[in-house]
């Protein structure tokens, strides 16, 4: 776990993928493993510690923030569209508050993750007492499936992909 110790640009280009509300686990665990030669320890921390980094301000502040950026029309329509396609999506949430938060951030598919499971937390009004660690117990369970995936310890449709280590 050498590379915990910041040797190395991989390991803070792997914790800023896993920051960004785009590839997060998903993206930051394969490049880790592949392009940074990490292993899947040491992916797997890096990765599951930035993709929360962002839980808490985003827990905290997307209220706020909604309220006074909708004041102006071109945010006011993002915000109805970010908070409208988040209930579509937000079954799940909806009917299981926080374990539906767990369940729907721990699925290591596209436009789902801690972002979005942060955002509909907010949006169907889970108490940030049980937001937080529902938030981080679906980070721990999609870390878990990417790094058996880019391991090769599970495949999907007869891909098998293992990392040498």
């Amino acid at each position: 776990m050498n590379e915990l110790l910041w040797g190395s640009p991989h390991v803070l280009t792997t914790f800023l993928l896993a920051m960004a509300p785009i590839s997060e686990l998903r993206g930051a665990i394969p490049y880790a493993m592949t392009v940074g030669k990490m292993s899947w320890q040491s992916a797997f921390l890096i990765s599951v510690v930035g993709n929360f980094v962002p839980v808490i301000p985003i827990l905290l502040l997307i209220g706020p923030l909604s309220e006074r950026l909708r004041r102006y029309p071109v945010c006011d329509r993002f915000f109805q569209w970010l908070f409208a396609r988040t209930r579509r999506k937000g079954k799940l949430i909806e009917r299981f508050e926080a374990l539906g938060v767990c369940l729907f951030v721990a699925v290591p598919l596209p436009m789902t993750g801690a972002w979005t499971g942060a955002a509909a937390a907010f949006v169907f009004g889970v108490r940030l007492r049980y937001a937080i660690p529902a938030i981080a117990a679906g980070i721990l369970i999609a870390g878990t499936i990417v790094t058996l995936v880019v391991t090769g310890a599970i495949s999907f449709v007869g891909v098998h992909t293992p990392v040498a280590h």
